[in-house]
């Protein structure tokens, strides 16, 4: 049961006056017998409600009654957004509206609903950053909230990983997005809308510009056609690799998906000792030698020349370096 259909199906009925059963279920996405099962849930949990018969009949809510949310400020209304995600809500600067906005939430339910919608916040929890590094600090993040919503441009140094490292930007900022425990700005500058990491930015100052996001821009079509494109840029070549049953199962703990998807899709059988051999995309000699070298005996590079003499040379170094001990 969820506590969110619950209070979907509360505003629907307080939106749209008497609904039949057949009509709730179409618009919660439901089964008739689950919109039933909701409604009667409704009632136990205080919500005054009216079965109606008849051809023209349906539940609605009795003559009177409503369930407001009120005093809610503007802070506060942003926060419900990120009423589950206290982690990124707090590196928006809105831990204090978030914690004010589930209060007045809490306190607008019936008894029933505020009891389950409770129990729900205690036992989910999103910790976003990945297991093996520290959270990025981004003490630019909330001027970046603002200039997205006030649509005020911001002038900023930020620090890139090629030459010149360090640039200065004019950025009008459609959007933000949260990766991976990341914060990324999606703006638009004189050199056209591309993505900027937010921890990057060494200094930012709002402007006096004011900017309109294009109409048909869309934020989520706009990441997952930059996304594709990045792994596509990321690989530029390919490497044919042998590897040991362990070596198979350890793949997905030290490679990335894309390099277990090329193994899984290319695999053959080579030998009577359950090794495959495959062919896997690679960033670049040096980066595939480092992630290859993490699953040590257990792989074997047979093509290109270049990487299995990278290979050859790191093992070579590493023996020297413990045959001295």
């Amino acid at each position: 049961m969820s506590a969110g259909r619950l209070l979907s199906l509360l505003l629907l009925l307080q939106a749209r006056g008497r609904m039949s059963a057949r009509g709730i279920a179409e618009e919660l996405g439901v089964s008739v017998r689950t919109a039933y099962r909701d409604l009667g849930r409704l009632q136990d949990a205080g919500v005054p409600l009216r079965a109606e018969p008849g051809p023209g009949g349906g539940y609605r809510l009795v003559d009177g009654y409503r369930t407001r949310l009120t005093g809610m400020s503007e802070g506060e209304a942003r926060a419900l957004f990120f009423a589950g995600l206290p982690g990124p809500a707090a590196d928006l600067g809105l831990a204090a509206d978030v914690a004010a906005a589930r209060l007045k939430l809490l306190a607008a339910l019936p008894t029933g609903l505020r009891e389950a919608a409770a129990r729900t916040a205690e036992v989910f929890h999103v910790d976003a950053p990945g297991w093996y590094r520290e959270p990025e600090e981004t003490p630019h993040l909330p001027l970046f909230v603002d200039a997205v919503l006030d649509r005020r441009a911001v002038d900023v140094r930020y620090r890139r990983w090629r030459a010149p490292q360090e640039v200065e930007r004019r950025l009008r900022p459609y959007g933000l997005v949260l990766k991976s425990g990341t914060w990324y700005a999606v703006a638009a500058s004189e050199r056209g809308v591309a993505t900027y990491r937010v921890a990057r930015v060494l200094d930012a100052v709002p402007a006096d510009e004011r900017f309109d996001r294009p109409g048909d821009f869309d934020l989520r079509a706009h990441w997952m056609s930059y996304t594709d494109d990045f792994r596509a840029r990321r690989h530029t070549g390919t490497a044919t690799v042998r590897l040991s049953p362990r070596g198979r199962r350890r793949l997905p703990d030290n490679v990335a998906p894309d390099v277990v998807r090329a193994v899984d899709s290319t695999a053959i059988p080579v030998g009577d000792e359950g090794w495959i051999e495959a062919v896997i995309p690679t960033e670049s000699t040096e980066h595939a030698c480092g992630e290859l070298l993490r699953l040590g005996t257990d792989v074997e590079v047979v093509a290109p020349p270049g990487l299995r003499r990278a290979m050859t040379a790191t093992v070579g170094q590493l023996a020297r370096v413990y045959g001295a001990l």
